[in-house]
């Protein structure tokens, strides 16, 4: 053999191992990528019910009953002063204290909602400690009122997707806000009533957030619904808001009922959904890729 013969047979053992080479990194990162949306995909954020997707210029106040009663009676005297329906999201705790509370709010004809048991961080809770959390304020209001509630909503806003999943898997619905009153900062009942009604996420299907036992919250309710009236909008509980089948959530954690069911249509357009690709068909496109390209390639 020659020398050049013999310098063209190293060549092509080169080119041929640097070939195979690339051709197992291409089907190793293509099987890391399919692995890594798989991932993704099963871990995806669980989100509560921020607001609702509707057409119907509808608002729902909520109210988290957690510390004190003193103002309870006047809150439930404006409510009713104005006939507006509202939610009472309450701590087993506070169940316990002030049980005459809780059945005039459920002789008013509010939604009972539930707070959690000791209003603890929920995202730093087991399922099973989340789900003794749920069960026991659950179980102080089924015996004095009878009513099973089927709203949560977890304290300081905290949650994570045990929880979402939790509460779910209860045959709660997870409820946060997407309008917050700030009337536990203790602004002043002028603030409280601008916040509301001036705040930039309010529209249709918002869910506002306020507190009974915020010192001002009394003295800025009946300015909050007027200015809500005066928008054109109605007012109901969280229970007439929401949507509890057929729908699906969005990345703001705003409800859409699914296209074709019954009920207020969206009027966001649905995104175009793509299949992902399945990993035989992910290996099959980078082989078909490291052909075309190892064709033009000579040994």
């Amino acid at each position: 053999m020659t020398p050049f013969e013999d310098t063209t047979k190293i060549y092509r053992i080169v080119k041929y191992s640097l070939l195979v080479f690339t051709l197992a990194f291409f089907v190793l990162a293509g099987s890391r990528a399919v692995s890594s949306t798989v991932s993704a995909s099963g871990s995806a954020k669980k989100l509560p019910i921020y607001c609702v997707d509707t057409e119907e210029k509808k608002v729902a106040l909520s109210f988290d009953a957690a510390w004190g009663n003193e103002d309870t009676a006047d809150i439930l005297e404006i409510l009713k002063k104005h006939n507006v329906r509202v939610t009472f999201f309450m701590t087993g705790e506070w169940v316990r204290k002030f049980p005459e509370d809780v059945k005039a709010i459920a002789a008013a004809g509010h939604d009972l909602a539930n707070h959690s048991e000791n209003h603890k961080q929920m995202s730093q809770l087991s399922a099973e400690q989340c789900r003794t959390e749920i069960q026991k304020a659950h179980d102080r209001v089924k015996e004095l009122t009878g009513v099973d509630m089927t709203l949560f909503r977890p304290p300081y806003g905290d949650y994570n997707n045990t929880l979402v999943r939790t509460v779910n898997d209860m045959g709660y619905h997870c409820i946060q806000w997407d309008v917050d009153s700030l009337d536990w900062k203790d602004y002043g009942a002028d603030s409280i009533i601008n916040t509301v009604i001036n705040h930039r996420h309010l529209g249709n299907g918002s869910i506002i957030l306020m507190h009974n036992g915020a010192k001002y919250t009394p003295e800025a309710l009946e300015a909050v619904i007027l200015g809500l009236r005066e928008k054109g909008y109605t007012l109901v509980p969280i229970s007439e808001l929401i949507y509890t089948e057929n729908y699906k959530m969005d990345h703001e954690g705003r409800q859409h009922l699914k296209e074709g069911a019954s009920g207020t249509p969206s009027v966001t357009p649905p995104v175009p959904q793509f299949p992902a690709a399945q990993p035989g068909e992910e290996r099959l496109r980078i082989f078909s890729a490291f052909l075309s390209a190892s064709s033009h390639l000579s040994f």
